[in-house]
């Protein structure tokens, strides 16, 4: 469920929904998968989502 979450990018004046799968990077471990998505504002969000 976790991963259908749609999260903003919580910079300064912007609330940009991060879920352009282009935009973003994921690494795989045994703990779940952590995500980096760059804005187009520049900052970067990443999140955690267990399995």
């Amino acid at each position: 469920m976790l991963g259908n979450v749609t999260c903003t990018c919580e910079a300064e004046g912007c609330d940009r929904p991060l879920d352009d799968e282009s935009l973003m990077i994921a690494m795989r471990t045994d703990a779940g998968e952590r995500r980096a998505y760059e804005c187009g504002c520049g900052a970067v969000t990443v999140t955690v989502v267990r399995p």
